[in-house]
C-alpha cells in the first residue's frame, strides 16, 4: 500500500483505571494523552460500572484535543482495544467505551476499524518504545494490577500475536500485591508510583520471604498473597511505611527474577504493564538475570496504560 508521511492512525483504549488516546505515523507518536480514572480515597479500585461512567466521562475531551492535534493528517484507521487480553473468555465492561467511540470515530472519517487488545497493546508499545518492532519471537514478563503473566509470542501476519501463558500467580497479580500494601500504608490508588516514591526513603527495608516457583503440570507458578500478610503484619507491629514499601519492591523482583528464570526458553524478554515502571524492579530483574543483555524495558511512560501501542497495531493494519 502506498503511503505517506501524513497518514496516520489512530488508537483507542479504556482499561480499569486509565483512558488513553494516541495517534501514530510510519515513524512518529504524533499524539498521545490519558487521564486516569478517580478513585476515592482508601479505596482499592472501582466496579465495573464505576469505571465505565469515568470513561465515558473522560472520552470526549481526549478526543477533542486529538482532533485538533491531528487537522493536518490523513486519517486511516481507527484501532482500539476490545478486551484485556486475545482470548476467547477475556471481557471487562470498561472496553465496551472505547469500542463504542472508535466505532463512531471510524463511521465519521470514514475508515476501517480494527480490534486488539490490552495485552498486545502493552506488547506492542514497548516493542516501539525500545526501538524493535521487527521482532517476531521473543517473550515478555506482563505486570499489572490486573495480570501477572510470563508468555512466549509470535507475531502473526494479521498484526496480531500468537501467545503462549508460561508462567503465573496462583493468587495475587503484582500490582494486586502494591496496591493492597500501598493503600494499608496510605497511599492514592493505584499506588504503583507512590509506593516507589516512598521506598525511596527507606532505611532498613523490610525483609520478605521470596516466594518459592513451581510447576503445576502445565506452567510454571508463584504466589504473592505470603509477601502480603508478612508485609501486613509488620506495618502493624510498627515497621516504618518506607521500610515496608522497599521490601515489597525487593520481594517482588526477585520472585520474578526467579520466575523468569526457570520459565523463559525464548529470549529476548520484554517486562511491560505499570508494574514495570518500578526503578527498583527494573534494576533487581536485570541484577539476578542470567541473560541480563536480552532483557528490555519500555520508557517508564509507556509501560503504563497507554493508546500509543494500540495505535502501533492499527498502522501494522494500515501498511500491511
Amino acid at each position: 500500500m502506498t503511503q505517506s508521511i501524513r497518514d496516520c492512525v489512530i488508537g483507542l483504549d479504556t482499561s480499569a483505571y486509565t483512558t488513553s488516546v494516541a495517534a501514530v505515523t510510519a515513524e512518529h507518536v504524533i499524539f498521545q494523552q490519558r487521564q486516569l480514572l478517580k478513585v476515592p480515597p482508601s479505596q482499592r479500585g472501582l466496579r465495573p460500572s464505576e469505571a465505565v461512567f469515568e470513561h465515558v466521562q473522560n472520552m470526549p475531551a481526549l478526543i477533542e484535543k486529538l482532533v485538533q492535534a491531528i487537522t493536518a493528517y490523513s486519517i486511516r484507521g481507527i484501532c482500539v482495544s476490545e478486551k484485556p487480553r486475545p482470548l476467547p473468555t477475556s471481557y471487562l465492561p470498561p472496553f465496551s467505551v472505547g469500542v463504542s467511540f472508535a466505532r463512531s470515530l471510524a463511521y465519521v472519517y470514514g475508515v476501517p476499524l480494527w480490534l486488539s487488545t490490552h495485552q498486545e497493546g502493552h506488547i506492542q508499545a514497548a516493542l516501539w518504545s525500545i526501538g524493535h518492532e521487527e521482532w517476531t519471537s521473543f517473550s515478555a514478563l506482563h505486570i499489572s494490577g490486573g495480570t501477572t503473566e510470563l508468555l512466549q509470542l509470535r507475531r502473526q501476519d494479521s498484526g496480531h500475536f500468537l501467545i503462549q501463558r508460561i508462567g503465573s500467580t496462583d493468587d495475587l497479580y503484582a500490582g494486586q500485591l502494591v496496591d493492597r500494601v500501598g493503600v494499608m500504608l496510605g497511599l492514592p490508588f493505584p499506588a504503583g508510583p507512590h509506593l516507589q516514591a516512598l521506598a525511596q526513603h527507606a532505611t532498613d527495608p523490610l525483609m520478605l520471604t521470596v516466594p518459592r516457583v513451581w510447576h503445576d503440570g502445565t506452567e510454571w507458578k508463584t504466589s504473592f498473597s505470603g509477601p502480603e500478610t508478612q508485609a501486613r503484619r509488620a506495618y502493624e507491629q510498627g515497621a516504618a511505611g518506607a521500610n515496608v514499601a522497599r521490601g515489597v519492591e525487593l520481594v517482588l523482583a526477585r520472585t520474578l527474577a526467579r520466575l523468569i528464570e526457570r520459565a523463559v526458553q525464548v529470549w529476548p524478554l520484554v517486562v511491560v504493564g505499570g508494574v514495570a515502571a518500578n526503578e527498583t524492579l527494573r534494576h533487581e530483574l536485570i541484577r539476578h538475570s542470567s541473560h541480563p543483555e536480552e532483557i528490555f524495558f519500555a520508557t517508564p511512560d509507556l509501560s503504563r496504560d497507554n493508546a500509543v501501542g494500540i495505535a502501533r497495531i492499527g498502522y501494522q493494519f494500515f501498511s500491511s
